[in-house]
């Protein structure tokens, strides 16, 4: 992932220097860019598609609702552009106090938040409301890139080292796992695997893995919906015709399965889904399968090359090719939380993954977690400025 070189800078985030703060004169990953603004107007679309039904019951019109989120898209792009342009080790500088207001938010929370689809994930403040958990997933990354980073000339100290990564770790899948189990299991698997790119050694990483499998297990045991799931997810897989696809979860998954057939290679057309009608918040967490019907295959296909290539140019280019390990683990952490959400959002509506509440970065109808999503490829577009002629220095260092 990174190459050592005696250029390479590790260290404390407070000691660089004036002219490594400046943003260079060059230009973000235009594919990375072009990318995301195409998952943009797409979205537009795609939300165009699937929620009348929705707007119809609520006494408005898709019209409305489609403009609504056009403005937050709009938003979400200057917010993505205006990130692009600061440096991203002044960003890492406020991680620690990121972290604490994302646990105040977390905690506020779990005692005052609005209730939505049974569980407490938003906070509204006037008639503005927002998610804390998206807060906390991209203050959490930055500041486990950040320490590892500051903590590279002794990482396999378990003390000085492991100890104080897995605390901010642990304690921000407790608070978002409360409400929001399948946000903290993802995000937990992508500090994991900053840490192993960050080279913390195996034994310790094993051992934090397997805190998160029992943290997990005791989640969804205290939790009878969470069991219903996971035991409806089994039903599908063993059980074809199994009656609980009627109700709950199953039905969810079903009028999925259905949307996906009805696509079949080309679709039925855009704004010709029936299955919009049936899906719950099929503008969000199964915007997926209205894509596959009124698109096909195909179109189903293109919208996850577009995540490939996101994965691709973040990690493979970006990552890769950072002037720091800061920038690396910063650039791979942001990578893997749009992407991974974005393929559980797609496994949700193809029945390989149990019914969870993942949106799809960029394409889904959604508020705060579209304007983190544009922030943390704000980040990937301000660490691509960093990288030219980054090679030679890898190489010939």
């Amino acid at each position: 992932m990174y190459y050592t070189t005696p250029n390479s800078k590790v260290g404390s985030i407070f000691g660089t220097t004036k002219d490594e703060l400046e943003a260079p004169d060059r230009s973000s990953d235009q594919v990375l860019l072009v990318t995301i603004i195409g998952l943009m107007i797409f979205g537009c679309l795609a939300v165009y598609s699937s929620i009348a039904f929705f707007a119809q019951s609520h006494e408005t019109t898709a019209v409305k609702l489609v403009s609504g989120h056009a403005i937050k898209l709009v938003i979400a792009f200057f917010v993505m552009v205006f990130v692009s342009k600061i440096n991203y080790r002044v960003l890492a500088r406020f991680s620690r106090a990121a972290m604490v207001l994302s646990w105040i938010l977390l905690i506020i929370m779990l005692g005052y938040g609005d209730i939505t689809w049974g569980a407490q994930r938003s906070l509204s403040i006037g008639s503005f409301s927002f998610q804390p958990t998206s807060f906390a997933a991209i203050a959490l990354i930055v500041h486990v890139a950040v320490l590892l980073y500051e903590k590279q000339e002794y990482i396999k100290d378990f003390k000085r080292a492991f100890l104080p990564i897995m605390f901010w770790v642990v304690v921000t899948f407790l608070l978002i796992a409360t409400e929001d189990f399948s946000s903290a299991a993802v995000l937990m698997g992508i500090c994991i695997l900053m840490m192993f790119a960050g080279r913390i050694s195996i034994p310790q990483i094993s051992a934090l893995v397997l805190i998160g499998l029992i943290g997990g297990v005791s989640m969804i045991y205290i939790s009878p919906e969470r069991q219903s799931r996971i035991d409806q997810y089994v039903a599908q897989i063993t059980e074809i015709n199994n009656q609980d696809f009627e109700t709950s979860e199953g039905y969810q998954a079903q009028q999925a399965h259905i949307a996906i057939a009805q696509g079949q290679l080309f679709g039925v057309g855009i704004g010709k889904s029936t299955q919009r009608d049936f899906l719950p918040a099929p503008y969000n967490d199964f915007i997926f399968a209205i894509i596959a019907e009124e698109y096909g295959i195909i179109g189903a296909a293109t919208v996850i090359f577009a995540y490939l290539l996101i994965l691709y140019r973040g990690v493979a280019v970006i990552a890769r090719q950072a002037p720091d390990i800061l920038g690396t683990l910063m650039a791979l952490g942001c990578t893997l939380l749009i992407s991974l959400y974005a393929f559980v959002n797609a496994g949700v509506a193809t029945g390989l993954f149990p019914v969870t509440g993942l949106p799809m970065p960029f394409v889904s109808y959604g508020g705060s977690s579209m304007l983190f999503a544009g922030a943390m490829a704000g980040i990937l577009l301000n660490i691509s400025r960093h990288i030219a002629n980054i090679k030679t220095r890898f190489y010939n260092g």
